[in-house]
This record gives structure tokens, C-alpha cells and sequence, in this order.
């Protein structure tokens, strides 16, 4: 990923959920320029947290064993905007988890309000499949870093 739209797990039970943090912040860049004066975070970077969040479950439950790229939104549902100040919490279920793929169901909300819900369908790539050359040692930047943030998320849980 090049971009990161989550800032932490907060919650994480391997195959099952996951539950991030999103805290919006005036000091994005996007936000100066939608809407100028009436600053909100897009509904595709909202999205894109929701997909992250499910995204990241998914690929855990198989040990990264494969690359998951999202691969279609059947439904997503936006109710209200996300203004500087918010933290969004992304709340995310596989649904299921199969070779080619897996789907999972996400909410956003902020506080009691729900900002956005929507299905994401994943799909399953090996890295060769993907186009990416086999002489590269790239390793799976998610994996890199979850062992540790789930660590945390085990200490706070304790």
C-alpha cells in the first residue's frame, strides 16, 4: 500500500474482525481542497480505510500467504460527512475467506453515528501472478508491520 487510511488496530481477532482508528485530521492535504471552506474527507478515502481495515483481516487470516487486492464494492452506503476533529472507527467481518478471494462487511462510525457502511470483495494473487518479478525480495508491507501492531493490540487487551 501507498497510502496508509487507518492509523491503528484497535481491535483484532484472527479470521473473524478487526476494528482500526482513522483520526481525521486539518492537517491532510486532501481536506484543503474538498471542500474549500467546508472541509471533509471523501467518500473514496473513507472507502479506502473500510477496505484497508478488511483487506488486512483477510490477509492475516491466510498468513499473507497471498497478495489481496480489492476487487469490487457490491454495496457502500455513505451517511454523513467526515469533518477534521472525527475519528473514524472502522469495523470490519469476513465473511468469507476462500483461495480466489474473500468478502468482508464494514462499517465506519464516529462515536455512536454511522459515517459509512459497505460489502468489499478481495481477490487472491501470488506475486508472480501479479506481474511482480520473482528475482525482487519485496516484502508484504502489511505483514511487516502487523506482527507487532498485534502485538500492542494483545497488550491493551490484557
Amino acid at each position: 500500500m501507498r497510502w496508509f487510511w487507518i492509523d491503528k488496530f484497535v481491535k483484532f481477532e484472527s479470521g473473524k474482525s478487526a476494528q482500526s482508528i482513522k483520526n481525521v485530521s486539518l492537517a491532510e492535504e486532501h481536506l484543503h481542497d474538498h471542500f474549500p471552506g467546508f472541509p471533509v474527507m471523501p467518500c473514496s478515502l473513507i472507502m479506502e480505510g473500510m477496505a484497508q481495515t478488511g483487506g488486512i483481516l483477510l490477509g492475516e487470516s491466510r498468513q499473507f500467504e497471498y497478495l489481496v487486492f480489492l476487487a469490487k464494492v457490491p454495496k457502500f452506503k455513505s451517511f454523513r460527512p467526515a469533518r477534521p476533529g472525527d475519528q473514524l472507527v472502522y469495523t470490519a467481518n469476513l465473511i468469507y475467506s476462500r483461495e480466489e478471494g474473500g468478502m468482508t462487511e464494514v462499517s465506519a462510525h464516529c462515536g455512536e453515528e454511522l459515517v459509512a457502511k459497505a460489502e468489499i470483495v478481495f481477490a487472491h494473487l501470488k506475486p508472480e501472478d501479479a506481474g511482480i518479478p520473482g528475482n525482487l525480495s519485496q516484502k508484504n508491507v502489511v505483514e511487516a508491520g502487523l506482527s507487532g501492531l498485534l502485538a500492542e493490540v494483545e497488550t491493551m487487551t490484557d
